[in-house]
């Protein structure tokens, strides 16, 4: 499925494709001489998507023009892209939707804001995110003008798009006695962007941790793997008060996340 940027207003009621892109450079294109720099999307932090809901995420950008080029004239917006390029025709490309903001700083600069929307659920004329394209994009950005000429910049930086993670623990028996055994379960659940549901992520190595009361530092016991639904079950041995935890460390395509830890009484 290819997500369409829905920056209407940015391209003319056009919806970004792979089918609407024309050549950057085209002849006589007055935009040829807008450049792109200084793109930052979400602060530079991964993108964390979770089973249905939106969430909409602040980017800010330079634009140059020329001179001889008003600012008015045209509107601008960033955009996250996959591909050899923005232009390229199989690129699958995801934008806001409204342009950006922006105010001059000099004649021929000007300092831009805009919001990009990631939809896993979505309605209407946007396209819904699918757990294809959970993972690593590049970062890109367009102009337009009244006219539907364009200018499109490719390569202005990376951004990964993540589903959202989850992690739980329960340790017992509690209380359990000195230098018995404690069973700890848990499961690594991540967004499922298909269905719009929570699904164990299978075959992820998890770290078994324990904070001892009074400190502020957890110790890796041991690794476990999820099984095929994504559960955790491991036993270890009771040695002093304090907390278990699950920790995961992530994927390109999942953060990583840490259960809250379960503190067991040790008698």
């Amino acid at each position: 499925m290819r997500i369409r940027a829905t920056v209407a207003a940015v391209t003319g009621a056009l919806a970004l494709s792979a089918l609407a892109v024309p050549a950057a450079q085209a002849a006589g294109n007055p935009l040829s001489g807008v450049t792109f720099s200084n793109v930052v999307i979400n602060s530079g932090k991964n993108i964390v998507v979770g089973a249905s809901a939106t969430v909409t995420v602040g980017a800010s950008y330079t634009v140059t023009h020329p001179a001889s080029l008003s600012a008015s004239a045209f509107m601008s917006g960033p955009l996250l892209y996959r591909g050899t390029s923005i232009s390229d025709e199989n690129a699958v490309i995801l934008g806001g939707d409204e342009p950006g903001t922006c105010t001059a700083s000099s004649s021929t600069v000007l300092k831009c804001t805009a919001k990009i929307q990631f939809r896993p659920d979505a309605t209407g004329d946007h396209d819904d995110l699918a757990n294809s394209h959970a993972g690593a994009w590049k970062v890109g950005a367009v102009a337009v003008d009244n006219s539907d000429h364009f200018k499109w910049q490719s390569d202005l930086g990376a951004q990964k798009v993540q589903r959202l993670s989850k992690l739980t623990v329960n340790a017992t028996p509690e209380p359990v006695k000195k230098g018995k055994t404690v069973t700890v379960t848990g499961a690594l659940t991540r967004a499922n962007w298909d269905n719009h549901k929570y699904q164990g992520y299978t075959g992820q190595p998890v770290k078994l941790q324990f904070r001892k009361t009074g400190s502020s530092t957890y110790t890796t016991l041991k690794t476990v793997t999820t099984d095929g639904s994504g559960n955790l079950k491991t036993t270890t041995t009771a040695t002093a008060d304090g907390y278990y935890r699950y920790s995961f460390a992530g994927t390109t395509t999942t953060p990583a996340v840490s259960a809250a830890g379960d503190y067991i009484d040790v008698q």
